[in-house]
């Protein structure tokens, strides 16, 4: 007899009503609830293809509106210093120069509508930092909001972070639309009754009333930096947060005020070696041990807190080498690096110094894998921004929900989108001669010298006032929020 052996019979997949599938909870494929939903994710899927392609990937944006005054003379305390969504996109925060912060709530009807549209009304107003004066140094502290920051939502209160240039805030945004009635010992309108009058005992009840948005500081981070806070990042752990100053890095518990602990230190012994400061610095979206900041000689360095506890020794550099024939005065000015953001992947960064965005691979040190250049022509012009002082104001950038696009702003009120499959650009720019909703943006060109075009605006003509600092851009759809002075603009997508 031949030798018997132990051969598996050949795997075949279960049918739809096999044993299996009821054990793991599977409905059969013929079940009219699973045909309905499968038809509907492949809507969902065809849909949110189109809005991200659009023209083959080119995004076409509408005017959605304008939040601000129109006043020619616009105070100083009015400017727009910060912008953030939070993870869901359906809050939107500003801060500005007068120590405000402004949180906008986006529009249930805009949200709905097909294709949906992105409105927002204001949600709640509050003073969030006032003037001080450091009496030992002499100095005074702005209120300006240097950065906001959102917390994961994890239940129906919100939370956010604010800073200015030495406190952070750590606020609760909380719904109130019942009060409770019926004491024993106060009347309707407050006042505390006769005691001797009170012959009996009543259960105080809540009544509906009228929605109201309170604002409360929880916890004040302060005394902790000597210089002033350029950055604050929210860690993916959700119980830690990084700030970063000119010089050091902190790290913070969200529960502890009174210690923080100290990660980066760049000071050197005699100030005089100084050769480079901190100029942004952020967390790495999934990996909570790592963070990246970048410094004033173009440089990023990213550290991992697993290696030790002071990150003075990076674990991977970020440099590019400065090409010769771009070299002059100017540029170690220009390098400097004003923003650095990671993707929602992880995987890449964005750089943005004076005149260009870098895209790295956080696997590639040696050179950015993309380069978008922003204002190029702005070139022949740095010794007249020299003289101005706009050559060290600091542009932010930001990504798309699904990394596939770039956005960073520019001088005149414009600001340049990137999109990063077929190496596509546009200039747009934020006007209020445009104020009806869903009119479609028309792209902007700068003439640099030679023959100018009729739809053409000579570099000459920038208004160098008018400039686009800070944007963000909706963590999951394609609504851009763009800060223009003292203005708010909200545009969203066509389709």
């Amino acid at each position: 007899m031949p030798k018997s052996t132990n051969i598996p019979p050949p795997l075949t997949p279960p049918s739809p009503t096999s044993d299996a599938n009821k054990s793991l909870g599977v409905a059969p494929v013929s079940s009219p609830k699973l045909k309905v939903r499968l038809s509907h994710m492949l809507h969902n899927a065809t849909h949110h293809s189109k809005a991200n392609k659009g023209n083959g990937g080119e995004i076409t944006w509408c005017f959605s509106q304008v939040k601000g005054s129109i006043e020619e003379e616009v105070a100083e305390a009015d400017i727009i210093s910060c912008v953030e969504f939070n993870s869901d996109g359906d809050l939107l925060a500003t801060g500005d120069k007068g120590g405000r912060v402004v949180i906008f709530q986006r529009d249930k009807a805009s949200k709905n509508a097909v294709p949906s549209r992105g409105e927002y009304n204001v949600y709640s107003t509050f003073q969030s930092h006032e003037p001080e004066f450091d009496y030992l140094k002499s100095l005074e502290i702005e209120e300006k909001i240097n950065k906001i920051r959102w917390l994961q939502q994890t239940n129906r209160n919100h939370f956010l972070l604010s800073t200015n240039d030495k406190t952070i805030k750590l606020w609760k945004v909380a719904e109130r639309n019942k009060r409770p009635e019926g004491y024993n010992l106060k009347d309707e309108m407050g006042q505390f009754r006769n005691k001797s009058a009170i012959t009996s005992l009543r259960v105080p009840i809540f009544q509906p009333m009228e929605l109201m948005v309170e604002a409360s500081p929880k916890r004040v981070f302060a005394n902790a930096h000597t210089y002033h806070i350029n950055s604050i990042s929210v860690n993916s752990d959700l119980e830690t947060y990084l700030s970063a100053d000119d010089l050091r890095i902190n790290l913070w518990n969200l529960e502890i005020t009174d210690q923080s602990f100290n990660i980066v230190d760049i000071k050197p012994a005699n100030m005089e070696e100084l050769t480079e400061v901190i100029t942004a610095a952020e967390f790495h979206p999934k990996e909570c041990n790592m963070f990246v900041y970048s410094s004033s000689k173009g440089s990023i360095r990213l550290c991992d807190m697993r290696e030790q506890a002071l990150c003075d020794k990076h674990a991977k550099l970020f440099e590019e080498p400065e090409d010769p024939t771009n070299r002059s005065f100017f540029s170690e000015i220009i390098s400097s690096i004003s923003d650095v953001k990671f993707s929602h992947s992880g995987r890449y960064m964005i750089t943005r110094d004076y005149l260009s965005v870098k895209v790295w691979d956080l696997n590639m040190e040696t050179k950015p894998v993309e380069t978008y250049q922003v204002h190029e022509y702005l070139r022949n012009k740095l010794c007249s921004l020299y003289e101005n002082d706009c050559i060290f104001d600091k542009f932010e950038c930001s990504w798309s929900g699904d990394d596939k696009h770039i956005m960073t702003g520019s001088y005149n009120n414009f600001f340049r989108m990137f999109e990063r499959d077929n190496k596509r650009d546009c200039t747009l720019e934020a006007c209020r001669e445009i104020t009806k909703s869903r009119t479609v943006l028309k792209p902007r060109k700068v003439s640099s010298g030679g023959k100018r075009k009729k739809d053409e605006i000579s570099v000459d003509s920038l208004d160098f006032n008018k400039k686009i600092l800070h944007t963000a851009w909706h963590p999951l759809e394609n609504i851009v929020a763009i800060a223009a002075t003292n203005n708010l603009y909200v545009f969203s997508s066509k389709d």
